[in-house]
């Protein structure tokens, strides 16, 4: 039985999104099927004392099973000889050097935008980057956009490279009409069309542009920011709520837990995602799944993800951005045709489907 060491460190993640939620879902996932491997879910000394906070898969082990690991230069140099594989889910090549090794590549924005991060982390980031795709037997990536960035922008054969997209937990229980206008009340006011945006406040996923649509739209428009509040960028979003007298139209929520962000989703009129550049886009799946109406960006894998689905704008057109958020507010048959045709999208992105695809790789590689 083969032995597959997992880089599990941001499945403790206290505010889990974007690679927290991918590696917590493969993980479990990975759990949940029968296999012929046994895993080794490997943290980085930091993280390894809160890793009884990772929620541990509901059905039992499959057989070979799951143990834990801590990965610290150079105390545990011996670990490349427990494991015949080992799978980055960080972006980044693992301390010591296995005999093969794969990683999850996410989104290569440091490397190819200069807007979206301080200079320091895109040197950082691309180091590590392409020291992780050159060591890698197989490169795994979300999109066939992020595989098109890393074989233009990091010299990866396209014949390394394996695309397996990202899956989304459908909801057990939606809450009714009724609740959904009750819940949008208590967060916008009574009267009011409420426009959902998800993701940390920073220039690359474009929350200035979502604020200069807001700004032409009607008055009962109110926008609805869940995400953290200090990305890189994020002054010049405060400075403008200020400048365009929009405070009384903008709800900042900070981070918000899966469980409060499902009735969030419910309660929209819209969902608005208008990043500038996204290696998937898992924010957009999630509110398919919960039936609300998505307008989202028509640039880098956002497409690949909403398919038909949705409405695509161009993200740097607050114009064009306000437009399709009053279409897929107030166009009732247009609203209908999106809410079930997203339902029907969703479904098709299971987190079986995206475990079952990384153990064909794993396969490959380890013949």
């Amino acid at each position: 039985m083969a032995t597959i060491a997992l880089d599990a460190t941001y499945t403790v993640d206290p505010e889990p999104s974007g690679i927290a939620v991918y590696s917590r879902r493969l993980i479990e996932s990975l759990a949940d099927r029968e296999n012929r491997y046994r895993f080794l879910l490997c943290y980085r000394l930091s993280r390894f004392r809160q890793r009884r906070e990772f929620l541990r898969p509901s059905s039992p082990l499959a057989p070979g099973g799951f143990s834990t690991r801590f990965v610290q230069e150079p105390l545990t140099f011996w670990l490349p000889w427990e494991a015949e594989l080992f799978h980055s889910l960080a972006q980044r090549p693992p301390a010591f050097r296995f005999r093969k090794e794969i990683v999850t590549v996410f989104d290569v924005f440091p490397i190819t935008g200069q807007n979206y991060s301080a200079p320091e982390f895109r040197r950082k980031f691309s180091s590590l980057l392409r020291k992780a795709v050159g060591r890698a037997a197989r490169v795994i990536t979300l999109s066939r956009y992020t595989a098109s960035q890393l074989t233009d922008h990091c010299n990866v054969p396209a014949e390394r490279i394996r695309v397996i997209p990202a899956g989304v937990d459908l909801p057990v229980q939606s809450l009714t009409p009724g609740e959904r206008r009750r819940e949008r009340e208590k967060l916008v006011g009574n009267g009011y069309e409420m426009i959902l945006s998800v993701g940390v406040i920073q220039t690359r996923k474009n929350t200035l542009n979502a604020l200069r649509a807001l700004a032409l739209l009607p008055e009962r428009y109110k926008l609805v920011l869940a995400g953290g509040g200090k990305g890189y960028g994020s002054e010049a979003v405060y400075k403008f709520i200020g400048a365009a007298r929009l405070a009384s139209r903008v709800t900042l929520l900070g981070y918000v837990a899966a469980e409060r962000l499902a009735a969030l989703y419910e309660a929209a009129s819209v969902f608005l995602f208008p990043s500038l550049e996204e290696g998937f886009g898992i924010p957009v799946l999630e509110a398919m799944a919960h039936g609300v109406p998505v307008v989202t960006s028509n640039t880098s894998s956002l497409p690949e993800v909403g398919g038909r689905a949705v409405l695509y704008v161009d993200p740097r057109e607050p114009a064009d951005i306000a437009k399709n958020v009053v279409r897929a507010a107030e166009d009732d048959d247009l609203r209908q045709r999106m809410i079930q045709d997203g339902l029907v999208r969703a479904r098709e992105f299971t987190w079986r489907r995206t475990a079952e695809q990384t153990c064909q790789v794993y396969e490959e590689v380890l013949g």
